[in-house]
């Protein structure tokens, strides 16, 4: 990346960041339900909708996750019609799907249950009722939406995307294999319904993979430049209680305490990264996504601890101040030396988690071309540390091969 091109993304990040300030952000209700999701029932129904659209992946169904939800919405006569075939890293296909039947029944108000897929299809059903003649390629990119969306209610069944806090929804063209974020504060949810029960049946590399999810937002929004003083104390809120209780989670799935820890800690770094942005971490692991499919937060897990040491000096202070925090540092330790015991924990947690360091499967021939599309979403959005072409980020995906 030359002089000019460094300049204009900075100058894009600067702009952007006071243009931030102006603009009406806002975070989710957390609904606090007697009966957990069976609660939303009662809630939902004084809200006087015409039929509510649930929204769902077939393994969460499967697995009955979603009974209580739907008792409880019989129970209180509120009309739904059900969408359970969200596929992993939504296409638009898949979304259009969804959308259409959203129509066909009449819907105006949508729940999303699930990890990270099922909220974004939502997002983007949402999306698509406001704006029924904007085509999804079209919401590409910045606040192309800028329209109330109907009431989305979303019931996080893991502790890692932060989706039910965020403006973010990411999507798959099934055709060119890119994958891209949809940002616009009209699809942050309404409300947020935190249970840590519907958590404790994840698999163990699921509860990795989502919690190391979770961290890769607290860490990039905080050593990124366009951080206020809300989202700083929201990434180091998340972080401790990341390193406090992912391992916990994964060794004991039962372990009601540290369920509920991570499914807060996911909520706060969804709160620090929907203002403060990602960094290549995600560019590189949405490209991935893109081409083979692969899970989202098993591709941020390898690519994190990759990408912090290869911005190198540049994001030493911010990690030496998160080491800090967990308490992994030595007297007379430097900030270099703090970020490199920080980074080294990361490494220790994947491998105690059964997380590789790198990921099967990358064609050497795909290489340049996921290089080039994650630097187009990454520059110059994304206000990292230090900038990187699409050469580098190449050279990034020659580390984890």
């Amino acid at each position: 990346m030359n002089a000019f091109q460094k300049l204009w993304c900075r100058t894009f990040q600067t702009v952007m960041k006071y243009a931030s300030a102006v603009l009406p952000w806002r975070e989710p209700e957390i609904l606090d339900l007697n009966g957990g999701t069976r609660g939303l029932g009662a809630f939902v129904k004084t809200k006087g909708y015409k039929k509510v659209f649930v929204v769902t992946g077939p393994n969460v169904y499967k697995r009955g996750l979603a009974d209580e939800l739907i008792k409880g919405l019989e129970e209180n006569g509120v009309p739904y019609a059900l969408f359970n075939r969200v596929v992993n890293n939504p296409t638009i296909d898949n979304i259009e799907e969804a959308f259409a039947l959203y129509r066909s029944e009449g819907c105006d108000a949508i729940i999303a249950l699930g990890g990270g897929s099922p909220m974004d299809l939502a997002k983007v059903v949402g999306a698509r009722a406001a704006k029924p003649n904007k085509p999804v390629k079209k919401m590409k990119g910045l606040l192309k939406i800028m329209k109330r969306i109907p009431d989305l209610y979303a019931i996080p069944t893991t502790a890692g995307s932060g989706s039910e806090t965020t403006l973010a929804a990411v999507v798959s063209d099934s055709v060119t294999h890119e994958k891209y974020p949809i940002n616009d504060l009209s699809i942050i949810p309404r409300y947020a319904i935190l249970d840590p029960r519907l958590t404790t049946a994840l698999p163990p590399q699921t509860t990795a993979t989502t919690g190391m999810d979770a961290l890769t937002h607290a860490v990039e929004a905080y050593i990124g430049r366009s951080n206020t003083k809300k989202t700083k104390e929201s990434a180091e809120k998340a972080v401790r209680l990341i390193f406090d209780n992912l391992l916990t989670a994964y060794e004991h799935g039962d372990d009601l305490e540290a369920r509920r820890n991570m499914q807060t800690a996911s909520y706060y770094a969804g709160v620090a990264f929907t203002r403060a942005y990602v960094g290549y971490v995600h560019a590189l692991a949405h490209a991935l996504g893109g081409f083979y499919g692969t899970p989202h937060g098993l591709a941020n897990s390898v690519l994190l601890p990759v990408v912090l040491e290869y911005y190198g000096e540049s994001a030493h202070k911010p990690l030496a101040r998160l080491a800090e925090i967990v308490g992994i540092c030595s007297e007379g330790d430097d900030d270099a030396a703090k970020a490199t015991k920080f980074i080294e924990k990361i490494k220790e947690m994947n491998a105690a988690m059964l997380i590789p360091s790198v990921i099967d499967g990358i064609d050497p021939k795909d290489v340049p071309e996921m290089a080039k599309r994650a630097a187009a979403e990454g520059n110059p959005l994304y206000p990292v540390p230090r900038l990187l072409g699409a050469d580098e980020l190449e050279k990034i995906y020659g580390l984890i091969m």
